[in-house]
């Protein structure tokens, strides 16, 4: 694995071909301040620009994966005008947008609090698993504020309704809740969350780097479901795309060999393919 040098964060990669990007102030409780937000950002810069990696993790070093904003942070920040303040709020904007739109797939992996900022963190992945202690809170305005930033990619997550809901009364809500309603996929046992990601990561090798990519730009496009000509035309192209590209064929070809495709690292065994779809 290698390791890229940051004071707040850490960005490893596995050889496998994916990234875990890791918020690693664990005495803070991965609260992020300033320089974590900078940092986050020129991570996922790096991320964006390497072809090799196929999807990203996003975790939190010890007990808890984030508390959100660091308050002693954004006490300074509030001393200060509102164009600083401005200026600290797009920043904030720039890594959740940044996160959002990033080409490959995401999954954040939840453990302890996941408060304020933190849950726009994790409304920007494609996708999130949570520990069964999991706690989560739009807790914003228990303090005074507003969760003005995050509240758009929070939306999407867990739909109109519940945003207001817990934007509004900031209780806390459990991973069961947290599935209920759409923010994460699935929620573990504390002592197995670790061996599901490991699950998680081997599923996710096992697909084609160009497809996973080529459909999140396809959901993108698709966005609520909305049907458009435009949106017609965009889908039969992709697909056609998709079809007469280099993984498209080989994985195609191996399907009809019944072998392994080229970008899995090793043949998969009793693997069935009877509920594959190529359409």
């Amino acid at each position: 694995m290698t390791m890229t040098a940051f004071a707040t964060i850490e960005l490893i990669d596995d050889p496998r071909g994916f990234a875990t990007l890791w918020m690693s102030r664990a005495d803070k409780n991965n609260a992020f301040n300033a320089q974590m937000i900078r940092e986050l950002i020129l991570a996922l810069d790096a991320v964006q620009s390497n072809p090799a990696l196929r999807f990203l993790l996003v975790r939190g070093r010890g007990k808890h994966f984030s508390a959100g904003a660091d308050l002693a942070w954004m006490q300074q920040a509030a001393e200060l005008d509102y164009n600083t303040n401005l200026d600290d709020a797009r920043e904030l904007a720039e890594l959740m947008y940044n996160l959002a739109k990033l080409k490959i797939p995401t999954l954040a992996v939840v453990q302890g609090a996941a408060f304020g900022g933190a849950l726009g963190l994790i409304s920007c992945c494609d996708m999130a698993i949570a520990a069964e202690d999991a706690q989560f809170c739009l807790s914003e305005v228990r303090i005074g504020l507003a969760p003005a930033v995050i509240s758009p990619f929070v939306v999407q997550a867990i739909g109109e309704r519940a945003a207001r809901r817990y934007a509004l009364t900031a209780e806390r809500f459990s991973a069961q809740r947290a599935q209920q309603i759409g923010l994460v996929a699935e929620h573990y046992p504390v002592a197995e969350l670790e061996s599901q990601t490991a699950l998680w990561v081997d599923n996710l090798l096992l697909n084609s780097p160009q497809a996973m990519r080529a459909s999140k730009d396809l959901l993108r496009e698709v966005g609520s479901g909305v049907l458009t000509p435009a949106l017609r035309r965009y889908c039969e192209s992709a697909i056609a795309r998709i079809r007469t590209s280099a993984e498209g064929q080989e994985g195609l070809r191996a399907f009809l060999n019944k072998r392994s495709p080229g970008w899995q690292a090793q043949p998969e065994q009793g693997v069935s393919h009877e509920k594959d779809s190529h359409s």
